[in-house]
């Protein structure tokens, strides 16, 4: 079985109930859900005039190759009402994949690990809850040092209402 990690997110209509949808329409396509991080809540990042965004980091294990998977997530986010009208727009969900295994992938429409993981505190803190000790194949730091030296300064905080 292959481990994914991954990040869900979204930042339009009832926000917790969306991811709860996307881990469930996640598990039932792509495999089980064997871990998951607290709720997070962060202002906007990129384009910043828009509500703020929850953010959870997930674990799975699939069967699916990256490329089954990534075709799977993107008819997930069509299914939950997605569509991609703006960059860093607003969005009802986003899944993207973070890491599979220690797979190094850079193709047009996919490129694992995430290009920008590094860069984006609202990703790597959920991800150092439930990894702190994954070793990022490219850049051979763990999460929790990536956390440590990102250069991301926005506020990321628990969700009060998240939970896990």
């Amino acid at each position: 079985m292959n481990k994914v990690f991954l990040l869900i997110g979204g930042n339009m209509g009832d926000r917790l109930q969306n991811l709860h949808q996307a881990v469930s329409l996640l598990s039932a396509t792509c495999g089980p859900v064997v871990q998951q991080s607290a709720v997070y809540e962060t202002a906007a990042w990129g384009k910043t005039d828009q509500a703020a965004f929850l953010n959870q980091a997930l674990l799975l294990t699939t069967s699916l190759s990256a490329r089954e998977l990534i075709t799977t997530i993107l008819s997930v986010e069509e299914k939950m009402g997605r569509r991609r009208l703006e960059r860093f727009g607003p969005r009802l969900i986003d899944i993207d994949i973070l890491f599979y295994n220690d797979a190094v992938i850079d193709e047009p429409d996919l490129s694992i690990p995430h290009p920008e993981l590094p860069n984006r505190r609202f990703v790597l803190a959920p991800l150092n809850e439930i990894a702190p000790a994954f070793v990022h194949p490219v850049l051979k730091k763990s999460v929790a040092h990536l956390l440590e030296e990102c250069p991301d300064k926005l506020e990321v905080a628990v969700f009060k209402n998240g939970g896990k």
